[in-house]
This record gives C-alpha cells, structure tokens and sequence, in this order.
C-alpha cells in the first residue's frame, strides 16, 4: 500500500536520540496505529510496548532482535517483528524511510 486514506495524523512528531530517529503517528478509523518515520545513520536500542511489524520503505539497517545473537540484514522493501515488551538494536547503515504496525496480540 503506497497510500493511507481517512486517517488522522497527529501534528507532534515523535524524536528520539537527539532527532537522529524521528516519526509521526497515524491514526486509523478502526484503532489501528501506524508510524511513519525516518532514521538517520547510527546504533540505535529501542524497547516495545506492542508487537511491532517494521517495513523498510528506503535504506539499509541491521537489526538484533530480542533473544538472538545475530545482526539480520534488513534492506529497502523487507519487513521485521519485534516482540511485545521487548528491546531491539539497530544499525542504520545509511538514511533509512520504516513505517511500523502496532500489532494488539
């Protein structure tokens, strides 16, 4: 999907790490939540409320999911989950465009 219709978008943006990762919420008529977000070069650790499903719109990251000892290589149009109440690392290895699912379990 290139596009979200009938959404609502909270004018706040979300910064983290000194405005190096930064995003904005979108809100949908059902309840579902969404962020759209862009992630500036770096290493980065991130902790979840929600089970997250991130898709890489544009960029290159290596991610350490919670549990393992492996870096995953994550490239432009490839997705992720990250557990619920869980930390996850990230290597942004050049300008990286995500959105991320909260996924209610």
């Amino acid at each position: 999907m290139d596009k979200f219709a009938n959404v609502s978008v909270l004018k706040k943006a979300n910064v983290y790490f000194n405005g190096k990762v930064t995003s904005r919420t979108i809100l949908f008529a059902g309840g579902e939540k969404k962020t759209l977000g862009i992630i500036l070069p770096g290493q980065y650790e991130f902790a979840t409320s929600d089970k997250e499903h991130m898709e890489l719109l544009a960029g290159k990251l290596e991610v350490l999911l919670p549990d393992s000892e492996e870096w995953l290589t994550v490239e432009t149009g490839q997705t992720f989950e990250i557990p619920a109440h869980s930390n996850f690392k990230i290597v942004a290895k050049e300008v990286s465009d995500y959105c991320c699912s909260y996924l209610k379990e």
